[in-house]
């Protein structure tokens, strides 16, 4: 998560009725005429604030018939939240707090050959971070990639590379918009 989008999302939640829409959702989903109700607004006024929470990710939507129902992305809130904590902590992840030097080279040792390819992507959530860890310490901070430029240096590491691609962006190693990727700083790695 870049820092622009930090402070994107803090000034989704700026707002008394978008905190009180949070507040409703929390409980489960509903359609934009119940927030309406509950909150005594009107559904236009409730569309411009969900639009707001929507475009920072704060939102889930899902169709049934023609009832749209909105619903809390928890997971986005969390990791939003706690992302202000994580700036200015010297670059200090929760990662190299919990992985030792010792284990993380033991990892990287018996993951990648000699020449530096992958033999195979780890399923321990562990080991998967430490592996995500070295190949993004091999991308330049504030640079902008374009997708065909990712690819390729993906594909030095191993043949799978939409695989790499996906779980730099999951695990918040990296930032995608419009096919351009961007190397997220250290202290925002979701590294859990």
């Amino acid at each position: 998560m870049q820092l622009n989008k930090i402070v994107e999302f803090h000034k989704a939640l700026g707002d008394l009725t978008r905190i009180k829409i949070v507040a409703l959702l929390q409980q489960g989903p509903l359609h934009g005429q119940a927030i309406a109700g509950k909150l005594g607004l009107t559904p236009p006024t409730i569309t411009h604030h969900i639009a707001k929470l929507r475009d920072v990710g704060l939102i889930k939507e899902r169709r049934d018939k023609n009832t749209i129902y909105f619903s809390l992305n928890e997971k986005i809130l969390e990791m939003s939240a706690k992302a202000i904590l994580s700036v200015g902590t010297g670059g200090t992840s929760n990662m190299e707090m919990s992985v030792t030097a010792e284990e993380r080279e033991a990892i990287i040792k018996n993951f990648f050959t000699k020449e530096g390819k992958l033999k195979n992507y780890p399923a321990q959530r562990k080991k998967k971070l430490v592996i995500l860890a070295h190949i993004a310490n091999g991308l330049e901070f504030g640079k902008v990639y374009p997708e065909k430029e990712i690819n390729e240096f993906l594909k030095q590491y191993h043949e799978d590379y939409a695989t790499l691609r996906r779980e730099l962006i999951m695990c918040q190693y990296m930032y995608r918009e419009n096919n351009e990727y961007e190397l997220n700083p250290v202290e925002l790695w979701w590294l859990r």
